[in-house]
């Protein structure tokens, strides 16, 4: 029964972390039904922004040397600029035209933040500890509680909390809301379409800041792919979850991560290292019986 327990602990822990991307996604596609393959990406540079460029493996420490809380917010401030720098070089010039050259521009814009960060940093992979001791587990009842484990589910409860406040009662937030119901009906009753779109790019960056914070905490290494699997993961659940609710994109995040560490425990040893294939199979039986996901939406589907 405890080691059952341990399981929950863990599946949470992860799912929490799957949902802060999956919500990052979200927003940018609630409103501009686009899905944006650079987010992976926001994450990474995010996470070498602590360190100083060298091809070391251990380099000396650049954001990472600051005090916790400046820390936090240098890494949060590089991530939302660098989101809302693509949003305006690189998408907003191209919302008018075809919806593929949208998604080619993503590819791109994934394409050069993974060579800029090669050129930079190289591709070798560097160790980095910022976890202050958060990774120490702490013992109750015979369950084993990492501090990072703690703190990941703790910052995402605050996150989702802030979010649905900031959506409902913040006057941007109502436009976002309306924004992704019918974008072009927001448009002609005032909502900007710029000012929303930047917003949306902003938190986005935000919540990808913040992943990069937890995931180096949890690994204490640096990789410039480190974005790419908890982004694959976090699309799925938002399929799941239904494209453009973002209640839906939290809970398919929670459900995505739940799955991939039952399946890490309960599975043959043999098995185990067909974990992802048992996964995206979970999410194919359910968009089967669910094709629309789990939390459907009524939003208008026209794209900006």
């Amino acid at each position: 029964m405890m080691s059952f327990i341990q399981t929950l602990v863990d599946a949470a822990a992860l799912g929490s972390l799957y949902a802060l991307v999956s919500l990052a996604i979200g927003f940018v596609f609630g409103i501009m039904r686009l899905i944006n393959f650079a987010q992976g990406d926001y994450i990474t540079v995010g996470a070498y922004a602590l360190v100083v460029p060298t091809a070391s493996v251990a380099p000396p420490l650049l954001f990472g040397a600051l005090p916790a809380p400046l820390m936090v917010i240098a890494v949060l401030l590089t991530v939302v600029i660098l989101a809302l720098a693509t949003e305006r070089i690189a998408f907003r010039p191209l919302r008018q035209t075809n919806p593929a050259t949208l998604l080619v521009s993503s590819f791109a814009v994934s394409y050069f933040l993974q060579h800029l960060i090669m050129l930079v940093h190289t591709g070798r992979p560097k160790s980095i500890d910022i976890s202050g001791g958060m990774g120490r587990a702490i013992d109750i009842g015979g369950l084993r509680l990492p501090g990072t484990q703690l703190l990941t589910m703790g910052v995402t409860a605050v996150l989702l909390v802030a979010l649905v406040l900031f959506l409902k009662r913040t006057s941007i937030g109502v436009q976002m809301r309306a924004a992704a119901e019918n974008f072009q009906m927001a448009r002609l009753l005032g909502v900007p379409a710029n000012r929303v779109i930047a917003v949306a790019f902003a938190v986005s960056g935000l919540l990808s800041g913040t992943v990069s914070l937890l995931l180096i905490m949890q690994t204490g290494t640096l990789d410039m792919r480190m974005g790419m699997m908890p982004v694959i993961y976090a699309f799925f659940a938002t399929v799941i979850g239904g494209m453009g609710s973002l209640p839906g994109a939290a809970l398919g995040g929670f459900l995505v991560g739940a799955a991939s560490v039952l399946l890490q425990s309960y599975l043959p040893a043999d098995l185990r290292p067909f974990r992802d294939a048992g996964v995206f199979t979970l999410v194919i039986l359910t968009l089967l019986w669910r094709p629309s996901g789990l939390i459907a939406t009524s939003a208008n589907r026209e794209r900006v």
